[in-house]
C-alpha cells in the first residue's frame, strides 16, 4: 500500500471510531433532553461558602425556607375592596400551577396557646420583667382587681387566677410583632399609610410545591399571575399589587437565559454560516461546518451533564458563544483546500495538523483556566467549552478529509482577504510607527488610570427591576427579616445556645430603641433559656402570690394560683410541639466544629435594618460575645470576588509567561510576535473599560484568561504559515466569527456574561488587528513550511 493509501486508511479508521463516539453522544442527548436536567439557580455562579459549617448551614437553611414560597399582596383603599380583589384573584389563578395557599389556621393558633399554657408563668417580655421588679405589690394588686372587674374575657388567653396581671397577651403580642400582618376574619391583613394614602392589604401566601429552580425557561408562573391580576383589577380597578418570592426570580432568570440561548446561539450560527458562504460558496462547506458545530455543542452538553449531573442554563447561554470558536477548524480546512485544490486531503491535513493542534491546546487551556476559579457555574462553562471545542476539532480532523469532496473555488471575498495580507502594514520600528505607538500608549494609560475595581455582588443582580422593587416593598410592608445579614449563634448545648442568644438580643435592644433596626427573630424569644425561665418563674410566683393575697384580703375570697410546669421548657420539647412552625427556620441543629467536635447552632435574623450605614453597628453588637458570629453575605461574597479577582490577575500574568515560554520553544526568538498581540489587546480591553467608566470585576479578568487561550491562535497561525494567504483568510474569518459570537454576550441581561462578552469582544478585535501588524518581517516559509501559498 502506498503512503497515501495508508494515510487514507487511517483516516477512515478514525472516522469510524469518531462515528461511534458521535452516536454515543446522540444517545446521551436523547436521554438528557427527555429528563431536562437544567439548573437555573443564578447563585451557582458564586463560590461555595468558605466559612465554618454553621454559616454554610445557615445559608442553606435560608435558601430552603424561601424555596417554593410566593407572597402576593393586594392593596386597596378599603378593607372590603382588598378582600374582594383577593377573592377574584383566587378564582382566576390557574389551578394548573398546583400551588397550595397557606390560609389563616385558627385551630393551629389555639394549639400553640395550649402548648405554652403549662409554662405561662415564665414567658415575659423585657418590659414586663422590669415592671414586675419595680412595682410595689399594692400597685400590682390594683391592676389585677381592675382586670378582674372588666366585663367579658378582655383578651385573656387563660383564666384570671392563672394570669391575674394579664401578662400573657402582651407576650403573645410581642411574638406576633415579628410580622406586621394580622389574621382577621379568615384573611391575613394589614394597613399602611395615613390619611388619603392609607391602604388596606390582603396577604396571600403560597407554597409552589416544587423547588424554586425546577424550571424549564417557560414563563408559566408569570403568565398565571398575570391572569389572576387581570381578574383582580377587573374587580377593583384601583388595585395595587406586589409579589415576591424566589420562584419568581428563578423563573425570570430561566426565561431570560432561554431567550438569550436562542438569540446568541442562532445569531452566532447565522453569522458564522454567512461568513462561510461568502468565503467558500459551497453548500457542503456550510453543512460540514454546521455539523462540526452541532456535534461540538452536543458533546459540551453531554460532558457537562456527565461531570456535574446537570447543566446550568447559563452554561448553555455561554456555550452558545462556542459557535464562534468551534468553527475555526472547519474554516482553516476549507481555506486551505481553497488555496490548494489539487493537494491530497491526507497530505494537506498533515501539514495543517501542527497548527491546528497548537490552536486547540491553547484554546482548551484558556477555557480550563476558568475551572481554576471556585465557581461551580464557571467550571461547568469550562467543561462545556473544552469538550465542545475538542469534539468540533475531532469532527474536522476525522470527517472533513473524507466528506469534503471537490475543493471550493476562490470567491471574490476570499481572494481579497487572502491578498490583503501582503498589503497589511507591519511593525518595522520606523519613526512614524513609534510616534503612533506612543500616542496609543498614552490613550491606554489614560484608560488604565481610570479603571476602578468594584466587586460588589449587587452589581451582578440580573432580576427585572420591577420584581426587585416588589420584593423590597413586600419586605418593608410585612417587616420580613433580611436574608442577607444575620447572626449565627453556636454553643455546646441547647441551654447555652439560648443564653448566648439572650446576651446578643440584650445588645440589640438599644439599637432597636434608636431606630437602627425594627426588631429581630430569635429562638430565645419563643423558648427562653433555662436560667431565665427559672428567674422569671420565681419573679411571677412571688409577685402573683402577693397580688392574690391582697385581692383575697379585699374581696374575702380564697383564690389560689394554679400550678405550672416544674421544669423549664426545652428546645427539644418546643420543636415537637404545635408552636414550632413559627421559628423552625431559625434552628440549625448540630454542626461540625474545627476541632472535630459538634455544636448546636441557630440563627438570629433582623427586621427593618435602616440601610448600609447601620451594618457596622450591627456587626459590633457581636464583638466579644462567645459563639456569636455576624454574617453579611453580600459583603462577604463581594470580598471573596475581590480576592479571586486579585489571584486570577496573578494567574493571568503567570499564564502569559507560560504561553510565551511555550511559543519560544516552538518559534524561538520570533515567539514574541505571536504573544504580543494578545498581551497588548488585554491591556487595551482593560483600558477601554476605564474609558467607558465601567468597573473591573472578576469576570473581566476571567475573560482575559480566555482571551489568552483564543487570541494567541491568530499569531500562531501567522507564524506557522508565513506569507500564506489561506491561513490569513482563516484567521480573519475565525476572528470575525469569534468576536461576533462573544460580542453578542455583551448584550446579555446577565451582568456577569455581559462583562465577559464585552471584554472578550474588545480584546479579540484588537488581537485581529495587531497580529498581522506584528507578524514576521518577511512572508517566506520558515522551518515548518505550509504547502499553501498566497493566491
Amino acid at each position: 500500500m502506498t503512503r497515501h493509501g495508508q494515510a487514507t486508511a487511517w483516516l477512515r479508521l478514525l472516522a469510524a471510531v469518531w462515528l461511534l463516539a458521535v452516536l454515543a453522544i446522540a444517545a446521551h442527548q436523547w436521554r438528557f433532553w427527555s429528563a431536562a436536567r437544567l439548573d437555573t439557580d443564578v447563585m451557582a455562579l458564586l463560590p461555595r461558602d468558605e466559612h465554618e459549617p454553621a454559616v454554610a448551614a445557615a445559608t442553606q437553611r435560608l435558601a430552603r425556607s424561601a424555596e417554593g414560597r410566593v407572597v402576593v399582596m393586594l392593596g386597596a383603599a378599603s378593607d372590603g375592596d382588598a378582600r374582594r380583589a383577593a377573592q377574584a384573584w383566587r378564582l382566576a389563578l390557574p389551578a394548573a400551577l398546583g400551588w397550595r395557599e397557606q390560609r389563616v389556621d385558627e385551630a393551629a393558633a389555639a394549639a400553640s396557646v395550649a402548648f405554652y399554657r403549662p409554662w405561662r408563668d415564665r414567658l415575659l417580655t423585657a418590659g414586663q420583667r422590669e415592671w414586675l421588679v419595680a412595682q410595689p405589690a399594692d400597685v400590682a394588686a390594683e391592676r389585677a382587681l381592675s382586670a378582674l372587674h372588666q366585663p367579658g374575657p378582655g383578651g385573656r388567653l387563660t383564666p384570671w387566677a392563672a394570669d391575674p396581671l394579664g401578662l400573657w397577651p402582651a407576650w403573645w403580642a410581642a411574638r406576633g410583632g415579628e410580622t406586621l400582618a394580622r389574621p382577621e376574619q379568615g384573611e391575613l391583613v394589614l394597613a399602611s399609610g395615613d390619611g388619603a394614602g392609607r391602604r388596606h392589604w390582603v396577604v396571600l401566601l403560597y407554597d409552589t410545591g416544587r423547588p424554586a429552580f425546577a424550571l424549564d425557561g417557560e414563563a408559566r408562573i408569570a403568565d398565571a399571575l398575570a391572569t389572576a391580576e387581570q381578574a383582580a383589577r377587573a374587580a377593583v380597578p384601583t388595585l395595587v399589587l406586589h409579589r415576591a418570592g424566589l420562584p419568581l426570580h428563578a423563573e425570570a432568570a430561566a426565561v431570560q437565559a432561554s431567550r438569550e440561548v436562542n438569540s446568541i446561539g442562532w445569531g452566532s450560527l447565522a453569522a458564522v454560516m454567512a461568513l462561510v458562504w461568502l468565503a467558500f460558496r459551497r453548500v457542503r462547506a456550510l453543512a460540514l461546518v454546521a455539523l462540526s458545530l452541532g456535534i461540538g455543542v452536543a458533546a459540551g452538553v453531554s460532558a457537562t451533564a456527565l461531570v456535574f449531573g446537570q447543566v446550568h442554563l447559563l452554561t448553555l447561554v455561554f456555550g452558545a458563544s462556542l459557535v464562534g470558536v468551534a468553527e475555526d477548524y472547519g474554516i482553516h480546512w476549507f481555506a486551505s483546500r481553497q488555496a490548494a485544490p489539487d493537494e491530497a486531503p491526507a497530505r494537506l491535513l498533515r501539514h495543517l495538523l501542527p497548527g491546528l493542534v497548537l490552536a486547540l491546546v491553547t484554546s482548551v487551556l484558556g477555557y480550563a483556566v476558568l475551572a481554576w476559579a471556585p465557581f461551580p457555574g464557571l467550571r461547568q462553562m469550562a467543561v462545556f467549552s473544552a469538550a465542545g471545542l475538542s469534539a468540533a476539532f475531532l469532527t474536522a480532523l476525522c470527517w472533513f478529509p473524507l466528506l469534503d469532496g471537490r475543493a471550493p473555488a476562490m470567491t471574490g471575498l476570499s481572494r481579497r482577504i487572502a491578498a490583503s495580507l501582503a498589503r497589511w502594514p507591519r511593525w518595522h520600528g520606523q519613526a512614524a510607527q513609534t510616534v503612533g505607538l506612543v500616542a496609543l500608549g498614552l490613550v491606554l494609560a489614560t484608560g488604565l488610570s481610570r479603571v476602578q475595581p468594584n466587586d460588589d455582588i449587587r452589581q451582578l443582580q440580573s432580576s427585572p427591576a420591577a420584581l426587585v422593587a416588589d420584593q423590597r416593598e413586600v419586605g418593608r410592608l410585612l417587616g420580613l427579616p433580611s436574608p442577607g445579614q444575620f447572626y449565627v449563634v453556636m454553643a455546646a448545648d441547647e441551654a447555652g445556645l439560648l443564653a448566648r442568644e439572650e446576651a446578643l438580643t440584650a445588645r440589640l435592644a438599644p439599637l432597636r430603641a434608636s431606630g437602627v433596626l425594627a426588631g429581630w427573630q430569635a429562638l430565645s424569644d419563643w423558648v427562653p433559656s433555662p436560667d431565665r425561665q427559672r428567674a422569671d418563674a420565681a419573679l411571677t410566683a412571688r409577685t402573683e402570690a402577693a397580688v392574690l393575697q391582697a385581692v383575697n384580703s379585699r374581696l374575702g375570697e380564697s383564690i389560689t394560683r394554679p400550678p405550672f410546669a416544674a421544669e423549664p421548657l426545652t428546645l427539644a420539647q418546643w420543636r415537637q410541639g404545635a408552636a414550632a412552625a413559627a421559628g423552625a427556620h431559625l434552628w440549625l441543629g448540630e454542626v461540625p466544629q474545627a476541632d472535630g467536635g459538634t455544636a448546636v447552632a441557630s440563627l438570629v435574623m433582623l427586621r427593618g435594618v435602616e440601610g448600609a450605614a447601620a451594618l457596622p453597628r450591627l456587626a459590633a453588637a457581636a464583638d466579644g460575645l462567645p459563639g456569636v458570629r455576624w454574617v453579611d453575605k453580600p459583603a462577604e461574597v463581594s470580598q471573596l470576588l475581590g480576592r479571586y479577582r486579585a489571584s486570577m490577575t496573578w494567574l493571568l500574568i503567570a499564564g502569559h509567561a507560560l504561553v510565551l515560554a511555550a511559543l519560544a520553544w516552538r518559534f524561538g526568538h520570533r515567539a514574541w510576535r505571536a504573544w504580543a498581540p494578545t498581551a497588548i489587546a488585554s491591556v487595551a480591553a482593560v483600558a477601554v473599560l476605564g474609558l467607558l467608566g465601567m468597573p473591573l470585576q472578576l469576570f473581566n479578568v476571567l475573560a482575559l484568561l480566555l482571551l489568552l487561550g483564543v487570541g494567541v491562535d491568530y499569531g500562531v497561525f501567522l507564524l506557522e504559515h508565513r506569507g500564506d494567504g489561506a491561513a490569513w483568510l482563516a484567521v480573519v474569518l475565525g476572528a470575525a466569527s469569534t468576536a461576533l459570537s462573544f460580542g453578542l454576550l455583551a448584550v446579555s441581561s446577565t451582568p456577569a456574561l455581559r462583562a465577559f462578552g464585552l471584554t472578550l469582544g474588545i480584546g479579540l478585535a484588537a488581537v485581529s488587528l495587531l497580529a498581522p501588524w506584528l507578524r514576521a518581517g518577511r512572508d517566506t516559509p520558515d522551518a515548518t513550511p505550509s504547502v499553501l501559498t498566497a493566491p
